[in-house]
């Protein structure tokens, strides 16, 4: 598995200078998504939905709204 290509802008594109706050995006050779983002496992694995679960090895991540709306129009539709 390998990363193929970045999916929306740059950490640097979205105001990210000095390193601190880099959401990222990237698609894989496989087709799957890899996300680079906030670990908030904690915090958040309470609030999930009645029809959502998460296997021990998963992890709930947190990227920026301006992250995921930069990364749309890259987004394929299949």
């Amino acid at each position: 598995m390998k990363i193929v290509r970045r999916v929306g802008a740059s950490p640097r594109e979205r105001g990210s200078l000095n390193g601190q706050s880099c959401p990222d995006i990237f698609e894989l050779s496989d087709g799957n998504f890899a996300v680079i983002g906030t670990e908030a496992t904690a915090a958040l694995d309470g609030e999930l939905p009645g029809d959502a679960s998460r296997a021990n090895y998963e992890r709930i991540v947190v990227i920026t709204r301006e992250t995921l709306i930069r990364a749309k129009a890259d987004i394929p539709d299949v």
